[in-house]
């Protein structure tokens, strides 16, 4: 990839498709965000908001479908600012939205924390952030190259 000057970015298409008309198009919080925010989008003939109770999960629609560019993946990652007050985060952080995936996005959310936690109309759930994938083939060797670690797996580099 060539190198871009300091002061130029780098901006890829990401098609949206609107699926209800309360959707909400994901947004930058500010000009430094990594990630796009994703809102709850319920459909008229559904609640008004979605409880997530202690220890339990919920499915939460955004009412948007995306088409992501050709050798890129969607993750659909926590807010911390929900993880850091609520325990509410992303259950299967990041979720992965592959660039064939044309339905409608939604958020697997958790509350790991003590109370029933309400997710109504437009809140923030989520965000989205948008990386390229490194297309990988496997060789089949007999050894790998030591390294220092080795086979040293969870805990193994020390606290």
């Amino acid at each position: 990839m060539e190198r871009l000057p300091d002061n130029v970015r780098r901006v890829f298409d990401v098609r949206i498709k609107l699926l209800r008309p309360n959707a909400i198009v994901p947004a930058q919080a500010t000009p430094g965000a990594a990630g796009r925010d994703l809102y709850a989008c319920f459909g008229p003939n559904s609640a008004e908001y979605m409880t997530v109770h202690p220890a339990g999960r919920a499915m939460i629609p955004t009412g948007i479908a995306i088409g992501l560019p050709k050798d890129h993946v969607g993750l659909c990652c926590p807010r911390s600012g929900l993880a850091v007050r609520d325990g509410i985060t992303v259950l299967n952080a990041p979720g992965v939205i592959d660039e064939d995936y044309t339905g409608e996005v939604n958020v697997l959310l958790v509350n790991h924390g003590m109370k029933p936690f309400e997710i109504h109309q437009g809140d923030r759930i989520a965000q989205l952030v948008v990386v390229p994938v490194a297309h990988i083939s496997f060789t089949i060797v007999d050894d790998l190259e030591a390294t220092k670690r080795g086979g040293g797996g969870f805990g193994s580099t020390g606290r």
